[in-house]
């Protein structure tokens, strides 16, 4: 299914993906969210020798990667795939080891821009934010059947939002709710008016509930288990997060993992000029550890 989609997703970070990930520039490497194929393009024109192995959950996004990518030829393969599952994805390729893992945490432009996807609230679109459109848990299962006390908590873990009871009683209580736009409404009425925020009111209900439908924080947790295990000696986990909630697991993860060493002592961010160019940038943090 192909969407109406206008905006070009603009990768974050990418001369700091291209210093700290490619170490060994005849390896091979594995884009664990290829998404639009950004980071892959920027490796792969950068390093000749290099192979990338790119996989995303969400095939809409693979399509616009595999027409970016098809320029490289066999040096680049895309597949369809959970990054919590890349045993089972070595496995299927009867690969053993590689050189490094890029995950890239942010939801695409394409995602927040085509129509009807549900992750934007500055739209009415039908209640859906999965990223595998091929599973049955959406945005719209989640509001209109969990009960308002994991309503609640879905709000305050996932979201961080001081007023998530107040939300999740109103969505209870204008339930059915079936579009984003009425969601939104649930969340705007819920609200004291005198709370003024630098976002959207919604930004942190939203995100909360995309986590809860995609199982993200979950399937990090679990990916971070499992990459060290496929990374030859001196092999390199690069991964930039857009929240803290991300960012906790990966530090914790890098720390107490007796199979690396940590790279990056310090969160990377965005220069001052790439979030000036690019304001989706600016919350983005990156770390790095190394296999040994």
């Amino acid at each position: 299914m192909w969407r109406e989609y206008h905006d070009e997703h603009v990768s974050v970070l990418v001369e700091e993906v291209l210093k700290h990930l490619v170490w060994k520039t005849d390896g091979v490497y594995v884009d664990c969210t290829v998404g639009e194929g950004g980071h892959a393009f920027s490796i792969l024109s950068r390093f000749p020798g290099v192979q990338i192995v790119g996989i995303d959950r969400d095939e809409e996004v693979l399509e616009i990667a595999r027409k970016k990518l098809e320029i490289f030829g066999k040096r680049c393969r895309l597949f369809k795939a959970e990054f919590s599952r890349i045993d089972e994805l070595f496995h299927g390729l009867q690969l053993e080891k590689v050189d490094g893992f890029l995950l890239d945490l942010g939801v695409s432009t394409y995602q927040l821009m085509a129509k009807g996807r549900g992750f934007s609230f500055n739209r009415d679109e039908p209640l859906d934010m999965r990223i595998d459109l091929s599973q049955f848990k959406t945005a719209w299962y989640v509001v209109n059947t969990y009960p308002e006390e994991e309503l609640e908590r879905i709000l305050r873990e996932y979201g961080e939002e001081p007023f998530a009871r107040r939300i999740a009683r109103n969505i209870v209580a204008m339930r059915p709710i079936n579009s984003t736009g009425q969601l939104v409404e649930a969340v705007v009425k819920a609200i004291p008016k005198k709370v003024r925020r630098k976002r959207h009111p919604a930004t942190r209900t939203f995100q909360a509930i995309r986590i809860e439908v995609n199982d993200e924080l979950k399937n990090l947790a679990k990916a971070l288990e499992k990459l060290p295990d496929f990374l030859n000696t001196g092999g390199r986990i690069v991964v930039i997060s857009f929240h803290s909630l991300e960012d906790r697991i990966v530090k914790r993860a890098f720390r107490d993992d007796k199979r690396l060493k940590i790279i990056t002592k310090k969160v990377i961010k965005p220069s001052f000029e790439e979030v000036k160019e690019n304001i989706r940038a600016r919350s983005a943090r990156m770390r790095v550890a190394e296999r040994i």
